[in-house]
């Protein structure tokens, strides 16, 4: 059964999701997925891969079912923190053990800074901190193409960049910017423009994800763990990743696939390897134990 509930705060009406009992039955603690800008319909494949634990998901706010109540529309790791803390008081249950990919894990390591009696494992999965990289103001560059596509003809010339962005492989090099502009036919997505710029991914609206530093002195005391997809190694999230660990003092932890690794189609054709991904996310929970 999942069981969804609304927390009201000041500043935002938080949906979560919880599949399975509170407290635990076995005494561990509850399994938090995090995502960014993705709500918790994405998890839905990975849970159900964890049918002996208590799984809790939720939206970040002003994402899917969470409505803002504070007037902004920008997307702050420290405040998606903050109400991802409140979720956890309001679950009653302890620490929590956390699985966080992309946005998501940018807020994961904005949670353990700032509440790091929450969490006793962090599972950071691709977090995309771009000034990590060797090549930040290059990355930076090929963001900015992006929101300039999405702001000049929608979101499917947006979200064409996105993919093309995404997908290169290795540091943006001359020959990244040098290529035409991608068409949203070759991924399958429509060209044609709603006219809405609101999106919080192409927009801009979430750019103080990627600008994250991560306070390495107040991680410390906690247990994190930075993964990395196969696939997706060489790739901004895959680099962004090893970099992250890099900083942390760690080697990134491979994880079966890609980005979107834990995936079993809940968004069309971006499917990874959930039940092998879930194989390994239970491993490196284990040897927390």
């Amino acid at each position: 059964m999942v069981y969804t509930r609304i927390l009201g705060t000041r500043e935002a009406d938080l949906a979560y999701d919880v599949r399975g009992p509170l407290p635990t039955v076995d005494g561990r603690p509850p399994l938090v997925m995090i995502g960014q800008p993705m709500d918790a319909s994405g998890f839905a494949t990975l849970a159900s891969h964890f049918p002996d634990r208590t799984v809790v998901t939720y939206d970040p706010r002003g994402i899917g079912r969470s409505a803002r109540k504070d007037g902004r529309v920008d997307h702050t790791p420290e405040v998606q923190a903050g109400d991802v803390h409140a979720v956890i008081e309001a679950l009653g249950a302890g620490p929590v053990e956390v699985f966080a990919s992309s946005g998501g894990a940018v807020t994961g390591l904005a949670l353990v800074a700032a509440h790091p009696d929450d969490v006793t494992s962090l599972v950071a999965h691709e977090p995309p901190l771009t000034t990590l990289l060797p090549d930040a103001r290059a990355a930076e560059r090929a963001w900015v193409g992006v929101r300039n596509a999405y702001e000049a003809k929608g979101q499917g010339a947006g979200m064409a960049a996105f993919i093309a962005m995404t997908s290169w492989q290795g540091e943006f090099t001359d020959d990244y910017f040098a290529r035409p502009a991608p068409d949203p036919a070759a991924f399958g997505i429509p060209a044609e423009d709603d006219g809405s710029r609101d999106d919080p991914l192409l927009s801009g609206r979430s750019a103080a994800v990627s600008d994250y530093r991560p306070d390495v002195e107040a991680l410390a005391p906690t247990r994190v763990v930075i993964a990395v997809g196969e696939e997706s190694r060489n790739t901004l999230t895959g680099r962004t990743a090893v970099a992250t660990a890099t900083l942390l003092g760690q080697v990134a932890t491979v994880f079966p696939s890609h980005h979107g690794g834990f995936m079993g189609g809940e968004f069309g054709g971006y499917s990874g390897q959930p039940e092998a991904f879930a194989r390994t996310l239970r491993e490196v929970l284990d040897k927390a134990g």
